[in-house]
């Protein structure tokens, strides 16, 4: 018995050794076993991590964006300038806290169009569909039970003018979007550590340009959520519609620009932000 337990120690004391080398190691017999009593597959707990991230992720990014609109129609202390840098601002910290984890989705249109660009698991979209628009109504809820909202104070989206003027609204700025996305996220000639940067700023600019109109929504979760919870359903479908449409077609044109993944002949342009290396160096 002695023996067999130096035995396993030996073994451990070796697998240590080498991931503090950088080897990669496979999980002993016993490590296997231990891990089986807790799940049943590694898979599983990947994809549930993911979940839960874009639970999580997607839950804040609902609570403080629409919890602004909320405050500022209640008591009128943020203003809409504050709205927009507080959207900007919530997307930009989820995806630096969550990203690594589970890409910072958030968005159903964002899922839905990176597995039609095969950069996502089709099997996956409905999982995360289903955990974005879960992280939505949660949140949601939350901000129904702590704030007196009534029908003046909802903090969903509803047309302001025709449903066709807000339809093209959110499709042009989902187009951004996406394509800012595609840029900065899918690019591997990017600066990938400023993604979420500009991702949160071109959310910032939209709500600044369209918010007024139609709510800058730009998310089917961030519509369906609030309208579940509060029961209103106008001009749902548009954002729903558009910004699938238009977060396909920002994905589509970046396709188009994009080539190739080799560097360009300029390599000025090709390195894309050369002066902030520069800067750094």
């Amino acid at each position: 018995m002695a023996t067999k337990s130096h035995g396993i120690e030996e073994e451990r004391t070796h697998e240590i050794i080498k991931i503090e080398e950088g080897v990669h190691v496979e999980p002993s017999t016993t490590a296997k076993t231990n891990a089986d009593i807790f799940c049943s597959s590694a898979s599983v707990v990947t994809i549930t991590q993911k979940l839960i991230a874009e639970v999580i992720g997607t839950y804040f990014v609902i609570f403080a964006g629409c919890g602004s609109v909320a405050v500022n129609k209640i008591y009128g202390s943020i203003t809409f300038p504050g709205i927009c840098v507080t959207w900007g601002l919530i997307v930009t910290v989820m995806i630096y806290t969550v990203g690594h984890i589970s890409g910072a989705h958030f968005n159903p249109a964002v899922t839905i169009t990176s597995a039609i660009f095969r950069r996502f698991p089709y099997k996956q979209v409905p999982l995360y569909v289903a955990a974005q628009l879960m992280g939505s109504i949660l949140a949601s809820g939350t901000l129904a039970l702590v704030l007196d909202v009534t029908p003046n104070d909802y903090f969903g989206t509803v047309p302001v003018g025709s449903n066709t003027q807000s339809l093209v609204l959110e499709i042009v700025i989902t187009f951004l979007l996406m394509f800012v996305i595609s840029g900065t996220g899918t690019d591997n000639r990017a600066i990938g550590e400023l993604s979420g940067l500009a991702v949160g700023m071109t959310i910032l600019l939209n709500v600044f340009v369209a918010g007024p109109i139609s709510g800058a929504s730009m998310n089917p979760a961030r519509s369906i959520g609030p309208a579940i919870v509060k029961h209103l359903y106008k001009g749902l479908w548009v954002y729903i519609v558009g910004p699938i449409i238009g977060a396909i077609a920002g994905a589509f044109a970046y396709n188009l620009i994009r080539c190739t993944d080799k560097p360009l002949k300029d390599k000025d342009l090709a390195r894309g932000g050369l002066f902030l290396r520069a800067s750094a160096a």
